[in-house]
C-alpha cells in the first residue's frame, strides 16, 4: 500500500476530477469545512491534503499524519503551515507525543484497513483522543460503472482492486466497501452517538467518543 501511494502521489488527486462526482464533492467539502470549527484535529492518512484544505482554516489546530513522504510534500505545498503540522507516520502506531486532540478525521482510509485490523486501528486512534472527541470518516461507496471493479476477494472477506498508474505499472490495492450496519457496529462500543450518511458515491460516519 505504501509503495503504491508513493508512486501515485503526482496523480493522486485525479480521482476527484470524475465529472459525475462533482456535486457530491462540493456538498462534502462544504460540510467538512464546518465539522471541526475550533477543534484540535488529528488527521489520519491525509494524503495530498485534499480534505485538509477544507477544514484546516476553521480548526484550532491540525496534525496530519501520512505514511508516504511523497504525498506529504504535496500536502505541505497545498495547505499553509500556520495551523497544520504534517508528519510522516504509521496510522497503526500514532506517535505518543502528538499532543491532545478533541477531533479526528480520516478520508478514504477505512476502506484500506484489513478487516482483521479495524478494531486495532480504532483502539489506537481513540487512545490519542480526548473523551467526547468528534470522529469523522469518509470513504467511497461502490458504484458500478464509476468505481474500479473488484478483482479479488480473500478468505477473510477483504476485497481488492487492480489499479494502473500512468507509468504503466499495475498494483493490487486493498479496497473494502463496508455497509452501514458494519460501520455502526464497529464503533458502537466506543461511541456515545453515531450517525451515518450517504451521497451517491460516498459515505460518512460521524460519532462522539465515549467518556
Amino acid at each position: 500500500m505504501h509503495d503504491y501511494y508513493s508512486a501515485r502521489a503526482a496523480e493522486y488527486d485525479k480521482i476527484y476530477l470524475k465529472p459525475e462526482r462533482q456535486p457530491n464533492l462540493r456538498e462534502m467539502e462544504t460540510w467538512i469545512s464546518r465539522v471541526f470549527e475550533g477543534r484540535s484535529v488529528l488527521e489520519i492518512a491525509c494524503g495530498t491534503g485534499y480534505w485538509t484544505q477544507f477544514f484546516a482554516p476553521r480548526a484550532a489546530r491540525v496534525l496530519a499524519l501520512d505514511a508516504a513522504e511523497e504525498t506529504l510534500k504535496i500536502a505541505r505545498a497545498r495547505v499553509p503551515p500556520s495551523k497544520v503540522e504534517f508528519v510522516q507516520g504509521d496510522a497503526y502506531e500514532i506517535p505518543a507525543a502528538t499532543g491532545s486532540f478533541d477531533a479526528a478525521f480520516a478520508g478514504f482510509w477505512w476502506s484500506h484497513i484489513p478487516l482483521n485490523r479495524v478494531e486495532t486501528f480504532l483502539c489506537g486512534l481513540h487512545q490519542a483522543l480526548e473523551p467526547g472527541a468528534t470522529v469523522v470518516f469518509i470513504d467511497n461507496r461502490f458504484v458500478q460503472g464509476s468505481s474500479t471493479p473488484i478483482s479479488l476477494q480473500d478468505a477473510e472477506g477483504n476485497t481488492y482492486q487492480t489499479r494502473a498508474l500512468s507509468d504503466g505499472t499495475t498494483h493490487r490495492v486493498l479496497k473494502n466497501f463496508p455497509a452501514r450496519a458494519e460501520l455502526l457496529e464497529a464503533v458502537r462500543r466506543y461511541s456515545q452517538s453515531a450517525a451515518y450518511r450517504e451521497w451517491d458515491y460516498y459515505w460518512a460516519l460521524e460519532y462522539t467518543l465515549a467518556a
